[in-house]
């Protein structure tokens, strides 16, 4: 069969065997019980099947059962004539992951919402599937900050990622364009940066302006539900709260936040402007306070138990602009209480406070690969964007790594180098390209590579106004993306693309089933361009590893 992510091995016939149909049944085992309830409310809801509870020996049955002499997330599915389905994983979380296997079985009318041919018998082909991920943190960034997604097409996305067998989704909450997270303390956070007036239309040099208010956050029960919903699939959700740069919609919110013997803050708006503002917290006693009280409820919201990963806190840390810094006598005696040598150590204090603050809860910080300068803690992480040079130096002073270049993974970059790529940024970045991307580097030992947890692909939003631009943004390439993360694949130059591509085409039924506005092989429909409204395409190949 046509699987992505492609499995460890297959043994078997690929003739019908196994039935699925209404009278198929379902048999649970303690500690699957996450899994018995997607099969029912969203595979059974697609094929409009009961799926009825029945005994374990059922000839047409669905066993789910733990096996703990396989690895925690690794499956093993099983399908014979008369003796039905049957998924064995070493966790909840390998159950899970073989569920989804099973629907990419049963072809692409199981990614839908409710049948189009009921009462259909299915066959499931006569086989033995061997499964297990080559990285346990499997992940997507989707920047809410800038351009917000509602609570559902969060939803939607952690459906889509259970889908392709991710793991962790980075929500990025907080930037200078928009502040995304009810924090019941802080009131104006919602009222007032969670907001602006009007958005730049393309890249920060285009002409062009979204003359419309954009905004809105998610109350903490969306948070809550958000939470939960991910859990179910057994993705983590590791909340972003940037400091202390990309923090001017906070400050425009809470002046105090900002360096007030600089710039006259009451003045500052939401920014409606791409780029890197220069307007950046102070480095205050009251700003830590401040900060610390976000953090207690971000705590609460996102509880440490609720996933793999889920302990860690993302604080951004990156692209922190020094010039208030350098004018600021407050910034300047903080400096020389704490006996720092210049703006730069200063930053490095900031972080550190908070990678010690949230370490003293039991919880770990992970930040974008500015953090390292001036030294980590050891419990800390780092997402290294700025290539790999930063995941090398982590991974070699002892610290995990998220593997996240720019150059490689960043879905907001164009996919192809033509002119009718909408709003084209970055890179070209083709499927291709994405499917020989390598997350471990050369150079590390066994040692080192050991400390790359795995890796994430980032959707920034600057110029992704809705969520048709996000899905085209996104797909297909999530999916080579996900055959990276999760598949043994051999060396870049050695990967069998001509055969991900034959595999692709039997998915991207499956992703038309889903409602995906994926990017076509042939280029942009007519009404996926976005003519006349300009990018910054970077000219040349990313830099080597």
């Amino acid at each position: 069969m046509e699987l992505i992510p492609a499995p460890r091995a297959i043994e078997g016939r690929q003739e019908p065997a196994a039935a699925f149909g209404p009278g198929t049944t379902l048999w649970a085992a303690p500690g699957t019980e996450r899994t018995e309830r997607w099969l029912r409310a969203t595979l059974g809801a697609a094929l409009g099947l009961p799926l009825r509870p029945g005994p374990r020996d059922a000839r047409d049955g669905v066993r789910l059962l733990l096996d703990d002499t396989l690895e925690p997330e690794a499956y093993r599915l099983s399908a014979a004539a008369g003796r039905g389905v049957e998924i064995r994983g070493g966790g909840p979380a390998g159950v899970f992951w073989g569920a989804q296997t099973l629907r990419q079985l049963l072809g692409p009318d199981a990614f839908r919402r409710a049948p189009v041919r009921p009462d259909t018998v299915l066959g499931v082909p006569h086989q033995v599937i061997e499964d297990a991920p080559r990285f346990r943190w499997r992940g997507l960034l989707l920047d809410v900050a800038r351009h917000f997604m509602p609570k559902g097409g969060v939803l939607r996305y952690l459906d889509l990622m259970a889908a392709h067998k991710l793991n962790v989704l980075h929500l990025h909450l907080t930037d200078d364009q928009g502040w995304r997270i009810e924090i019941k303390r802080y009131p104006r956070l919602t009222e007032i940066a969670s907001w602006r007036t009007r958005s730049k239309f393309g890249h920060r040099a285009s002409p062009l302006w979204e003359e419309k208010p954009h905004g809105g956050f998610y109350t903490q029960d969306d948070i809550r539900e958000i939470v939960a919903y991910a859990a179910e699939r057994h993705i983590a959700v590791v909340p972003e709260i940037d400091v202390p740069g990309h923090s001017q919609a906070a400050i425009a919110a809470y002046p105090e936040l900002g360096n007030t013997d600089v710039i006259d803050t009451t003045a500052l708006s939401v920014g409606d402007n791409w780029g890197i503002s220069s307007n950046v917290l102070a480095p205050t006693d009251a700003t830590l306070r401040f900060y610390e009280g976000v953090f207690e409820e971000v705590l609460e919201l996102f509880p440490a138990d609720a996933a793999a990963f889920s302990e860690f806190v993302h604080i951004g840390g990156d692209e922190c602009r020094k010039e208030q810094w350098t004018e600021s006598v407050t910034a300047k005696t903080r400096i020389a209480d704490l006996g720092l040598a210049d703006e730069d150590e200063l930053q490095s204090w900031f972080i550190g406070h908070f990678d010690a603050w949230l370490a003293a809860r039991g919880r770990r910080l992970i930040g974008w690969d500015e953090i390292l300068e001036g030294g980590l803690a050891p419990g800390a992480a780092v997402s290294s964007w700025r290539g790999y040079g930063g995941g090398v130096a982590a991974a070699r002073a002892g610290h995990d790594v998220v593997m996240c270049p720019e150059q490689y993974v960043y879905l907001d970059h164009r996919q192809a180098p033509g002119e009718d790529e909408p709003v084209p940024i970055g890179f070209v970045r083709t499927l291709e390209d994405v499917y020989r991307f390598e997350p471990v580097p050369d150079g590390l030992t066994d040692e080192e590579a050991r400390h790359v947890l795995g890796t994430q692909a980032n959707v920034w939003t600057e110029v992704l106004e809705d969520a048709a631009r996000v899905d085209y943004q996104t797909f297909p390439r999530l999916a080579a993306f996900a055959e990276v993360a999760w598949s043994p694949l051999p060396a870049p130059a050695d990967r069998d693309y001509a055969g991900f591509e034959r595999r692709m085409a039997a998915h991207y039924r499956r992703l038309d089933a889903l409602g995906v506005a994926y990017r076509p092989p042939a280029g942009p429909r007519p009404w996926q361009k976005r003519p006349g409204v300009l990018g910054r395409p970077i000219e040349g190949p990313p830099p080597n590893r």
